[in-house]
């Protein structure tokens, strides 16, 4: 999925992100999309919208280490888990980003069916966003059903119905249909981007290349244009 074919000036270009809650290079990669198209004067042409994607369907519900949630889907020692977690906790921290080694994970289908919800109410990659934001930092378990209701609440959502979609399986052929829609698209991890339905973006870009696709979809950014 790759054409060069730019759309008019001024129109409106959506960008489609699957990703998940734990994956870290999905939380590296979101910001230097926002960074990419924050550089563009014409930023407000840019949607995004979150698509859902569980990396390991068959996680446990109930809260494990970071380091076991690793080791029990890939192998490995905690040594070299805890090595590879540090490495990526500089990385973030030279591009601006606090990121927590302590980290507790669960299964993240029930955030994925909130997520849908929010999508619903146009403020899907806001609040992805804001929660994963928080797991990285340390702020915030994503898993306490309360918790999930305070922060979108935060972003203009209704965390009563928050809690009545957690309580129930409200959008759970939503998040499997959206998962195997990604497949379909070419998608063997996350994050993946796909930019205006014509340019598929697998991994995490440097804020340059981002601003690349950006530029294959949109065009150049204004200032960039010869009169």
């Amino acid at each position: 999925m790759s054409e060069r074919v730019t759309q008019p000036e001024g129109s409106q270009i959506v960008i489609e992100m699957w990703a998940d809650l734990g994956c870290p290079w999905c939380y590296v990669g979101k910001h230097r999309l926002q960074a990419a198209i924050s550089q563009r004067p014409d930023a407000d042409r840019f949607t995004i919208r979150m698509r859902s994607f569980e990396l390991d369907p068959g996680a446990p519900r109930e809260l494990e280490k970071n380091e076991d949630s690793f080791i029990r889907t890939h192998g490995g020692t905690v040594a070299h888990v805890l090595q590879a977690e540090r490495q990526m906790q500089a990385m973030a921290r030279k591009e601006g980003l606090e990121y927590s080694i302590d980290r507790l994970n669960a299964n993240t289908f029930d955030l994925h069916r909130v997520v849908q919800y929010a999508g619903d109410q146009g403020r899907g990659f806001e609040f992805f966003s804001d929660v994963q934001d928080g797991f990285f930092t340390g702020a915030l378990n994503p898993f306490d059903p309360d918790a999930l209701a305070g922060v979108a609440e935060s972003a203009g959502l209704d965390g009563r119905r928050v809690r009545e979609i957690l309580a129930g399986d409200e959008y759970a052929d939503r998040v499997r249909a959206d998962r195997a829609e990604g497949l379909e698209l070419g998608a063997t991890g996350v994050p993946f981007v796909v930019l205006d339905r014509r340019v598929a973006a697998p991994g995490a870009r440097k804020v340059a290349g981002y601003a690349q696709l950006l530029e294959q979809v949109a065009g150049p950014a204004p200032e960039e244009r010869v009169s």
